[in-house]
């Protein structure tokens, strides 16, 4: 059985829409800053794209707000290298167009309830498979309200998030809302090594565990039985 290609699948849609000379509005559900990064240097040469905010996972408000700011910054920094027309060191070019940013409702409890009974479950299972669906239908929704031609998220770009799952959850989510989902796997073509560069570039804050309490508690595990090996 052959494997998708999701990154290609993207492509594809973009060269279509290139050659009919539209640039959709895409609704880009976004983790975090460091992730965001590439897929927004990426993509605003083709979409009008809205990033949203909306990771309830992290039930750390501190950790929580400390993220959103640097998500907004990312965008402030972007947005003003198209004012500038200054693009030294970046991969995109005078096509791209400025991001817009909206923030989801802040519930953690909406996310507790909904891995309920999965909390021993290990990072990359059946938890954070009801955590993809919990955001990516929230993501669905907005879409549809707000009259975006399609969403897709940045959660693709890290090696640490199985691909399949996530396209899986996007694309029931959109079944269910009524709208189109983007399949994606920005992590190839080197995407999230980009990434690590633009976090380096732009001095983002770069955590070392996904967002919720339990990855965190499992990367604390980790670095303490490394600690202990060393």
């Amino acid at each position: 059985m052959n494997k998708e290609n999701y990154a290609k699948e993207l492509e594809k849609y973009i060269e279509q829409k290139q050659k009919e000379g539209i640039y959709p509005k895409l609704l880009l559900h976004a983790c975090c800053a460091p992730c965001s990064s590439y897929c927004l240097e990426y993509l605003r040469e083709y979409f009008d794209i809205t990033l949203f905010y909306y990771n309830p996972n992290i039930t750390s408000e501190s950790e929580y707000h400390k993220r959103v700011e640097e998500a907004k910054r990312l965008i402030e920094a972007y947005n003003r290298q198209i004012d500038d027309k200054n693009f030294e060191g970046m991969n995109s070019d005078d096509k791209a167009r400025k991001i817009n940013f909206l923030e989801g409702d802040y519930n953690p409890s909406s996310w507790i309830e909904a891995v309920r009974g999965l909390e021993d479950c290990p990072e990359g299972g059946d938890r954070c498979v009801k955590c993809f669906e919990l955001r990516l239908d929230e993501t669905a929704r907005i879409a549809k309200e707000m009259g975006f031609d399609g969403f897709t998220t940045t959660l693709t770009i890290s090696p640490l998030k199985n691909a399949d799952n996530l396209n899986k959850a996007g694309k029931e989510a959109a079944d269910k809302f009524g709208t189109i989902f983007l399949p994606s796997d920005f992590k190839k073509k080197n995407g999230y090594k980009r990434s690590i560069e633009l976090s380096k570039m732009f001095g983002l804050y770069r955590q070392d565990y996904c967002g919720c309490s339990y990855s965190k508690a499992q990367r604390e595990r980790e670095k303490a039985a490394t600690r202990e090996i060393s």
